[in-house]
């Protein structure tokens, strides 16, 4: 068999961000299958591995692999994961970090016994904390940051586990929704601006932790409230514990999580995420008008935006793209390859709906530019007379550091071009972006924002990204 790979401080420099949906399940007799159960639910959120671990009163049993949960999980594998408390992941990556020992919930052991972690978003200062305990003599088994949190709390001179995850989680900078499954106990926490959700659930007298509320609903739970920025939760005997260790800053929810990420059946901040965007294809409609026929949607993730826009503009909303069920989303192809060929055979059009039409095509955003050129090409091929493509989120100009796949300027089509020559390349015959007021406007403000990846203001800083090869080497080698 051969060794497992080892990875040192500089393989975190090589490391890219990356997304995930976490969930966790506490005080329930089918704790496993349920969290396998609710990790479906939050499939649109990574499909490169999905991983589940439970604890049965004497030690944590471990189930993951790579690729979707359905593949991942037999009858047979949930039934060799029993006990009452349980976590699972399901992750997307970029290039050189597609490997096996990044698949999530990370498990180990230490001083204080076995421990579990699973973890949504991305640590700035990864690289920073990498280094200083590899001088303590850390040894890491992955290029994931959720392992950094194992061995901060190994490494804590404090030997109550509760005090010791606290300064740990002190020393973190960047996004982070975490579950951490220890003994009989579920943890659950938070980054002090609250840049990606996490919600709580309440289950047959116990407890459940997701990335979305859409989790909860497949499994049957009643959504209690989200987890505040910088809140740390501890369900244990038989009960919630509410901590707030880490001063709550102010909020930075990733504003991408409404306008894409999320499902439209999940909710935030008591709405669902499908009636803000309804509201965004209205403001999109106000600020960027087209004489058009119909209007159609690049499915799913911009039907409802489309029918906002619909609806404002009073034109008639079509289906004139037909989405091929069994390919994934092209964003979170872990490959630029295989974002391509996934683009092509994704949609189909209906010529019915189009032909000698001037069509208005709603997206919910344009990140690389892979579909939006594809689109056009097959729009026009179905017969269409005028394609105005109209965007549902402001041009995405700068990367995200805290937990999206956009590494590098440089694959942001908007930062290469102006919106005149993405018009031009896509040989579209008009091309509009909702503007980040027209976005404000529409999502709730009871909340505020990260908008980053389009302004480019970093509120918890930006990693430098060095040695992007380093891991794919050593790993090939």
């Amino acid at each position: 068999m051969p060794e497992a790979p080892t990875f040192t401080a500089a393989d975190y420099a090589a490391r890219e961000p990356e997304g995930c949906g976490v969930v966790g399940v506490y005080n329930h007799p089918d704790a496993a299958r349920l969290t396998a159960l609710a990790l479906r639910a939050l499939q649109h959120r990574g499909q490169e591995s999905a991983g589940v671990a439970s604890y049965d009163g004497a030690q944590i049993h471990l189930r993951k692999g790579q690729g979707l949960v359905a593949e991942v999980f037999t009858t047979d594998d949930l039934h060799g994961l029993p006990g009452s408390v349980a976590i699972g992941h399901v992750r997307y990556s970029t290039t050189g970090d597609t490997i096996a020992c990044n698949a999530q919930p990370l498990t180990a052991n230490y001083w204080g016994g076995a421990i579990a972690v699973a973890h949504n978003g991305n640590l700035t200062n990864a690289d920073a904390l990498a280094t200083e305990l590899e001088s303590n003599g850390a040894i890491f088994q992955s290029t994931t940051d959720s392992e950094l949190l194992i061995h901060l709390i190994a490494q804590s001179p404090d030997r109550n586990f509760s005090s010791a995850l606290r300064s740990s989680l002190a020393c973190l900078r960047g996004a982070y929704s975490m579950v951490l499954l220890r003994d009989d106990e579920l943890w659950a926490f938070k980054d002090p601006r609250g840049f990606r959700p996490l919600c709580i659930g309440k289950l047959d007298g116990g407890w459940v932790v997701a990335s979305e509320s859409c989790a909860l609903d497949v499994i049957g739970a009643q959504r209690v409230r989200e987890v505040a920025p910088g809140e740390l939760i501890a369900f244990r005997e038989g009960q919630l514990v509410s901590q707030q260790p880490l001063e709550a800053r102010k909020q930075a929810l990733c504003v991408f999580e409404l306008i894409y990420y999320s499902r439209p059946d999940s909710s935030i901040d008591g709405d669902n995420i499908y009636e803000y965007r309804l509201r965004l294809g209205v403001e999109l409609a106000r600020e960027h008008p087209a004489n058009a026929d119909v209007v159609i949607s690049v499915p799913e993730s911009g039907n409802v935006a489309a029918m906002g826009y619909a609806r404002a503009a009073g034109i008639p909303f079509e289906m004139g793209l037909i989405r091929s069920h069994y390919v994934g989303r092209t964003f979170i192809e872990p490959t630029q390859s295989s974002r391509d060929a996934t683009a092509r055979i994704k949609y189909n059009p209906v010529s019915h709906v189009l032909a000698d039409k001037r069509v208005v095509v709603v997206d919910d955003s344009v990140v690389r530019g892979t579909t939006i050129g594809k689109i056009t090409g097959l729009l026009r091929s179905a017969g269409a007379r005028e394609v105005h493509f109209r965007v549902s989120a402001p041009p995405w100009r700068h990367p995200c550091v805290y937990g999206i796949d956009t590494p590098d300027e440089n694959e942001l089509i908007a930062n290469r071009c102006t919106i005149e020559e993405m018009r031009k390349l896509i040989e579209a015959d008009s091309l509009g972006f909702l503007s980040t007021e027209g976005v404000m406007r529409a999502v709730p403000g009871s909340l505020s924002y990260c908008t980053a990846c389009f302004t480019g203001d970093y509120l918890e800083g930006r990693p430098s990204r060095k040695h992007k090869n380093i891991v794919k080497l050593r790993v090939q080698a």
